[in-house]
C-alpha cells in the first residue's frame, strides 16, 4: 500500500477540489454564449463575473485569509461558484447576473488562498527536508495544474454529450464560410448565423445539465471541507498577526504596485486573460461554430484542456532543470507562430484535424503561462504573497474583461494583432524583471563575499599581506632605536 505524506495529500485535495469545481464552471462558461444567447445574456454574465472579480481582488483576499484562514476561504469561495450553476436552472437577467456577481466576488479570495496555501506548503516542505523552496513550489503548481486543467476535458465532455443529439446542422455554403476564421467580423454575424448549428434546448435538458454541474461543484466543496488540513500553527499565526483594516486592505493591491517588478509584470499577467478569452470566445465562435457547428466546441475545448493538463505537469518538473526563462521563451515563440498561423488559415469543414491542432498548441503554451507565472509571483513576492496573488487575479481578470468587452466590436484579424502586441510587450517587460533580479542577486552575492572576507581578515591577522607585516616590523624597530638613544642621553 502506497503511503502519501500529509503535504502531498493536501496538494491533491486542493487540486481535485478545484477539478470538480471548475468542471462545473468551465463547462458552463464554454457554452454560455450559445446556451443563453438571447440579448447577449450569456456574454453579459461572463463580463459581470470578471468585473466583480476585479473589484474583489482589490480588498477581499487578505481579509478573508486573515479571519478565515486559507482552508475556509477556499471553501466559502467555492460555494460562491456553485451559486452560478444553480442560477442556470432558470436562466434570466434576474438569476444569472446576481449569481455572476456572487461568483466573481468569491473568485479572487479563492485563487489567492489557493496560491498562498501551495506556496506556504512548498516552502515549509523545502525547509523541513533541506530542499530548494523555489523548486518545490514549481513542482506543486505543476501538480495542481496537471489535475486542475483537466477540468476542461470533463466539463466540455459533459456538455458535448448532452447536446450532441439535439443539434441540427444548417446548410453550409462557400459564401458563408468566407466570413469565418480570420475574416470574421461582428457585422457578419447575421450571415454566419445561418451556418451555426441551431439547437432547441428543452427545459429537461437545461435541468439535467444544471443539475449535473451543481452536483459536481458541491462535491468539490465537500472534498475540501472534510479532507483539507489547515496550515500548521506557525503559518496560521503569521496570517492572524497581520493588522488589516478595510481602507488599508482596499489599497493593498495598489500598494503592492510600489514594487517596480509588480508593475512590469502587469502586461504579461493581462496577456493570460487575453489569450484565454480569445480561445474560449473567439476561436470557438469564428473558427469552430462558424464552419463545423456548435456540437464540436466541447470536443475542441477538451483538446485544449488535455494539452494544458499534461504540459502543466511536464513544465512544472522541467523548470527545476531549465529555470523559468527558457520556458517563457519557448512559450512566446510558440504562441507567436500559432497566432500567425491562425491569421493565415482559412478554415473549411474538410480540414477537421486542423481544428484540434490550434487548441492543442494553445493549451501547451497556456501551461507555461499558468505554471511559471504563478510560481514567479510566489518566488518574487514571498513576503507579500496575498497582495501579490491578488494583483495576479486582478490583472488577469482585466485581460478577460477587456477581451470580452471588445468581442462584439472588433474583427478577428484585429484581435490577433492585439494578441501579438500584448505578448511581445509583456515578454520584454518580463525580461526587465529578470534583469533586475540578476543584478540584485549579484549585489547580494558581492556583499556576502565581502562580509566573509572581512570576518576572515579580522579573525586571522596572520593572513595580512607580507608588505604590511614588514612595514609594521620596520616601524617597531625604529621605535626601539629611538627609545634606546633617549635612554643613553638620559644616563649622560
Amino acid at each position: 500500500m502506497i503511503k502519501i505524506d500529509r503535504t502531498t495529500k493536501n496538494i491533491l485535495v486542493v487540486s481535485f477540489g478545484f477539478l470538480l469545481l471548475f468542471t462545473a464552471f468551465g463547462g458552463l462558461q464554454s457554452i454560455q454564449s450559445s446556451l443563453n444567447s438571447d440579448q447577449g445574456l450569456g456574454l453579459a454574465s461572463l463580463s459581470v463575473i470578471y468585473g466583480a472579480l476585479i473589484l474583489s481582488s482589490m480588498f477581499l483576499p487578505p481579509i478573508m485569509i486573515k479571519y478565515f484562514g486559507c482552508k475556509w476561504t477556499i471553501v466559502i469561495s467555492m460555494c460562491c461558484y456553485v451559486t452560478f450553476s444553480i442560477g442556470n436552472f432558470y436562466p434570466s437577467w434576474y438569476t444569472l447576473i446576481p449569481t455572476a456577481i456572487i461568483l466573481g466576488t468569491g473568485g479572487a479570495p479563492l485563487w489567492s488562498a489557493k496560491c498562498t496555501y501551495l506556496t506556504t506548503c512548498g516552502y515549509r516542505y523545502a525547509k523541513d527536508h533541506n530542499k530548494i523552496g523555489e523548486n518545490i513550489v514549481n513542482q506543486y503548481f505543476g501538480t495542481f495544474f496537471l489535475i486542475f486543467q483537466s477540468s476542461s476535458v470533463w466539463g466540455n465532455l459533459l456538455s458535448s454529450l448532452i447536446f450532441q443529439y439535439t443539434s441540427a446542422k444548417a446548410n453550409i455554403t462557400d459564401e458563408i464560410i468566407s466570413y469565418c476564421g480570420p475574416n470574421n467580423c461582428p457585422q457578419y454575424d447575421l450571415k454566419t448565423a445561418r451556418n451555426v448549428t441551431s439547437t432547441q434546448h428543452s427545459m429537461s435538458v437545461i435541468y439535467t445539465l444544471s443539475g449535473v454541474y451543481t452536483g459536481v461543484g458541491i462535491g468539490g466543496v465537500l472534498l475540501v471541507a472534510f479532507f483539507l488540513d489547515h496550515l500548521n500553527e506557525q503559518d496560521g499565526k503569521q496570517f492572524k498577526r497581520k493588522e488589516i483594516n478595510v481602507l488599508s486592505t482596499f489599497v493593498a493591491t495598489f500598494t503592492q504596485l510600489k514594487d517596480v517588478r509588480q508593475c512590469l509584470l502587469i502586461v504579461m499577467t493581462m496577456y493570460s486573460g487575453f489569450e484565454q478569452g480569445f480561445l474560449a470566445g473567439d476561436y470557438t465562435k469564428a473558427y469552430v461554430t462558424c464552419t463545423i457547428g456548435i456540437q464540436f466546441v466541447g470536443y475542441v475545448m477538451i483538446c485544449f484542456g488535455a494539452s494544458n493538463s499534461i504540459f502543466s505537469m511536464i513544465f512544472g518538473r522541467m523548470s527545476r532543470y531549465t529555470g523559468r526563462m527558457p520556458l517563457f521563451a519557448f512559450g512566446t515563440f510558440t504562441h507567436l507562430a500559432t497566432i500567425i498561423a491562425m491569421f493565415l488559415w482559412h478554415p473549411r469543414p474538410d480540414q477537421l484535424p486542423v481544428y484540434f491542432v490550434f487548441p492543442f498548441l494553445w493549451g501547451m503554451v497556456d501551461a507555461v503561462w499558468q505554471t511559471q507565472t504563478n510560481a514567479l509571483y510566489g518566488v518574487l513576492f514571498l513576503e507579500n504573497k496575498e497582495a501579490a496573488f491578488a494583483n495576479y487575479r486582478l490583472w488577469e481578470s482585466v485581460g478577460f474583461v477587456t477581451a470580452f468587452a471588445y468581442a462584439n466590436f472588433l474583427c478577428i484579424k484585429i484581435k490577433l494583432i492585439i494578441l501579438v502586441i500584448v505578448l511581445i510587450l509583456g515578454m520584454v517587460l518580463y525580461g526587465i524583471v529578470e534583469y533586475i533580479e540578476y543584478i540584485r542577486a549579484n549585489d547580494e552575492s558581492s556583499q556576502s563575499s565581502h562580509s566573509i572576507s572581512k570576518i576572515i581578515h579580522d579573525e586571522h591577522p596572520e593572513t595580512k599581506k607580507q608588505g604590511e607585516v614588514e612595514e609594521e616590523v620596520k616601524e617597531e624597530t625604529e621605535t626601539t632605536d629611538v627609545k634606546s638613544i633617549d635612554e643613553n642621553d638620559a644616563e649622560k
